[in-house]
């Protein structure tokens, strides 16, 4: 530290002392002037920050309003209620930047101005006091007599108590100035560095969040070029439409301009006619009228529901009225009323008349076919995605992702530093974050986490299971296991974000707080993860047989690679055409996906087919050494995700290969123990999706022969390579035709499509087709939230003929 004043100059006491003294309380004084000038100016940028920030919130809420407004164009909807969201994030950063500017600007050089300086300045006045003391102590010593003894001793006395005192206090005062110059230093420095890291916190939050909105924003600005095509077209159509209807001459078919028909919607015939009330002064009034479906209707307002005039035109008549005053009158007389109608003209009031004659000899001549064909559409249009003509789920409907996961007992605080109400997730520790957490965590980098949003993401059902299976409490048991052992303090909310990164780095990077098992009890939970695994696969014998599905046959000689087979009962069609009929009424027959609990048994066939054999059993061997990534192996079995993130904890390999057993992977396991959610959590830590084992077989072909429809979905989506051939030449698609597994069938054939349609569009196409992606959409929806409708009806026999 250097020295300001010396403190030998000090007690001297000499003019050069006294000179830097005079030099330091200036600068002192001029220093608190600027640091006063300072934290009002701080004052004021916060103030009018906080007026930003209400006035954009404002703004936010009239966006939110016009996206309420066009609930009709989904398109305009949807991206300014993401728009609104994004910004409303933003106005979040902000917030979170003045009060870090408040906390670091405004409260912490208040405080060095009121207990830093206002000591500086105590002490210069006993500084000041004590001087004036010792000058008066000096001069009274000098004026003493030479012979009046005691007045000699009495000054002595005086000036060397004062000399004392002098002393005293002026090396506290040089120590105050040296104090405070070196502690303006730190702490203006603290200061500014606190605001300056708030500042690249909110620009790095703001590009990652916008980043996340970028995809969006370009999808619109392709569509944006579209549609100004598109409107110029549109344009120059209807303005040739109105030149050509301008110049048309209707003097003598003006009667078309009066009423319409339209036949495909079962409008025989509509428009404005003039209908006598039935009360006691007979008045006129004009109302929309329209033949349709056998019944007579009319309308005072388009919205208004229709009030029927006549139920039935089959029991009606019509006839002239040249009884009454008003002129182009007609009468529909039915068994139970009359209703007195005047049109406009007499070429109107004859198309009225035809039109009502029309439709009662077609209502009499169609009543049987309308019926027959009624029951014939009804009894037909099902679907094996819809079962029970049930509307199809989709994702998230009455209950958002934060709801679920902050549901979870634990997550409504932030994992790391307990934070309340948290908006952020890590996807593959299945942990919430707070927003200064997450941000934290995304520059750890997605291998150690992958940050969402729970709010402004959409989440996939098998995602939102994966974290509903976690949580804060689980995993902090792991990654937290020796942190009060160790000593280690937990960041609170509000603390600095350097220590909050510190002890984050320290606990998923470093893993300094996880408990390393012992050998024995590593050994001792591997061995009761294959138990269980065990128990799992035993108990799943037991359950009671459903009643199995319809079964599709094969076609006689058809091709084994399944370019033609087909269903009486699918509906399948062989054809590219991408068309949603693919999966009309196909009989369902994977496994149970993620619901987590053992597959049902195979059920019996019919002999059509030959019989099903069993897949082969998971048999427990005494390994050479037990690791970390033989527990993930057996607890991706097991299904037993708390015990996969305690493997991965201690450092297991996600694609740790078993030489003992074929050299299968944790997630070849995670197939054969039939849960959805262990093969999204290994995929989520970076699991390879194309991992084959001794037999050449990745986990899509693991998946096709035990049927699991569920996982084999998840895999295409995920990259799964489907023209992968094992060490008998055979693809997952020629061991689903082999087994006759339709809906495997279905989403292979419909992701090979997918694919193709893709290559054929460009390299840069990243549409796909509507249809793949809803009927993967749907499949996914009911892995996740009804697995009950995908049984599995046989596994694959690879020693079948």
């Amino acid at each position: 530290m250097k020295i300001t004043v010396d403190f030998e100059e000090c007690l001297k006491d000499s003019p050069r002392f006294r000179a830097t003294i005079e030099e330091v309380e200036g600068d002192v004084c001029e220093l608190e002037s600027k640091l006063d000038k300072l934290v009002k100016l701080c004052i004021g940028m916060i103030d009018a920050g906080k007026a930003y920030n209400a006035a954009n919130k404002q703004f936010v809420n009239g966006i939110r309003e016009l996206a309420q407004q066009s609930t009709k164009d989904e398109v305009i909807e949807s991206s300014l209620t993401k728009f609104a969201e994004s910004l409303q994030e933003m106005i979040n950063y902000h917030t979170i930047l003045f009060d870090q500017a408040q906390r670091s600007i405004k409260t912490q050089l208040q405080t060095f101005v009121k207990d830093d300086i206002r000591k500086f300045k105590e002490a210069k006045k006993q500084f000041d006091k004590v001087s004036e003391e010792k000058e008066a102590a000096l001069i009274k010593n000098a004026q003493a007599p030479r012979n009046k003894q005691h007045e000699v001793e009495e000054a002595t006395n005086i000036l060397t108590a004062t000399r004392k005192c002098f002393r005293h206090i002026v090396l506290d005062y040089v120590l105050q100035i040296n104090v405070l110059q070196s502690k303006r230093r730190s702490e203006i420095l603290k200061s500014m560095l606190s605001f300056m890291y708030a500042h690249l916190t909110f620009f790095h939050q703001g590009y990652d969040l916008f980043s996340e909105l970028q995809p969006l924003m370009k999808q619109l600005g392709g569509q944006l070029d579209q549609l100004v095509v598109d409107a110029a077209k549109e344009k120059r159509d209807m303005e040739q439409k109105h030149s050509t209807i301008q110049q048309k001459d209707f003097s003598n078919d003006d009667t078309k301009l009066e009423y319409n028909v339209d036949a495909d919607n079962g409008i025989a015939m509509e428009g404005y006619l003039f209908k006598r009330a039935s009360n006691a002064f007979k008045t006129w009034n004009r109302r929309w009228f329209s033949i349709q479906n056998n019944q007579l209707v009319y309308q005072k307002k388009f919205k208004d529901n229709p009030t029927v005039v006549v139920e039935d035109l089959r029991l009606c008549t019509v006839k002239h009225c040249e009884d009454i005053e008003r002129r182009f009158c007609f009468e529909v007389v039915s068994p139970t009323k009359s209703c007195m109608m005047q049109a406009d003209s007499e070429k109107l009031r004859q198309a009225w008349i035809k039109a009502v004659q029309n439709s009662i000899a077609t209502a009499f001549r169609n009543k049987g076919d309308d019926g027959e064909k009624l029951d014939r559409k009804s009894s037909t249009s099902t679907g094996s995605l819809d079962s029970g003509g049930e509307p199809k789920e989709r994702s998230l409907k009455g209950e958002s992702a934060l709801q679920k996961v902050l549901a979870i007992p634990g997550n409504t605080c932030c994992c790391d530093c307990g934070q309340p109400d948290p908006r952020w997730a890590s996807i593959n520790l299945g942990i919430t974050l707070c927003i200064q957490c997450s941000g934290i965590h995304r520059s750890l980098g997605v291998h150690f986490s992958k940050v969402r949003s729970l709010t402004l993401d959409t989440w996939e059902p098998e995602l939102l299971k994966l974290m509903c299976e976690l949580g804060n409490g689980v995993i902090n048991q792991i990654y937290e296991a020796r942190r009060e052992e160790l000593g280690a303090r937990k960041p609170q909310p509000g603390d600095p974000r350097h220590e909050v990164e510190a002890y984050i780095k320290a606990k998923y990077v470093d893993r300094r707080f996880v408990r390393r098992p012992s050998d024995e009890e590593l050994r001792n939970k591997v061995v009761s993860l294959s138990k269980q695994e065990k128990r799992l696969s035993s108990s799943s014998e037991h359950l009671p047989p459903r009643p199995p599905p319809p079964t599709p046959k094969l076609r006689p000689g058809s091709n084994v690679s399944g370019q033609s087979v087909k269903s009486a009962d699918s509906g399948i069609q062989n054809s590219a055409d991408g068309s949603r009929e693919m999966l009309a009424t196909t009989p369902s027959n994977n496994s149970l996906a993620d619901g987590d609990v053992a597959e049902s048994p195979p059920m019996p066939m019919p002999a059509t087919l030959p019989p099903p054999s069993p897949c082969k059993e998971m048999v427990f061997y005494e390994p050479k050494e037990y690791s970390p990534g033989l527990q993930l192996y057996w607890a991706s079995c097991a299904r037993s995700l708390p015990d996969m993130a305690e493997a991965l904890a201690h450092g297991a390999e996600v694609n740790w290969v078993n030489t003992d057993e074929d050299k299968r992977t944790p997630l070849i396991m995670a197939v054969q123990g039939g849960s959805l959610v262990t093969c999204e959590f290994l995929l989520q830590n970076a699991a390879n999706v194309n991992q084959q084992d001794a037999q050449g077989r990745g986990p899509l072909h693991h998946a096709t022969m035990l049927g699991h429809t569920g996982q084999v979905c998840l895999f295409l989506k995920r990259g799964a390579n489907q023209n992968a051939a094992d060490i008998d030449e055979k693809t997952p698609l020629t061991i689903a035709v082999e087994a006759a597994n339709a809906d495997i069938v279905t989403l292979l054939r419909l992701a090979k499509m997918n694919e193709e349609m893709r290559e054929a569009e460009g390299p840069y196409s990243q549409s796909g087709d509507e249809t793949y992606q809803d009927i993967f959409q749907d499949f996914t929806q009911m892995a996740s939230n009804d697995p009950d409708k995908l049984n599995r009806y046989q596994q694959y026999d690879p020693q079948r003929p």
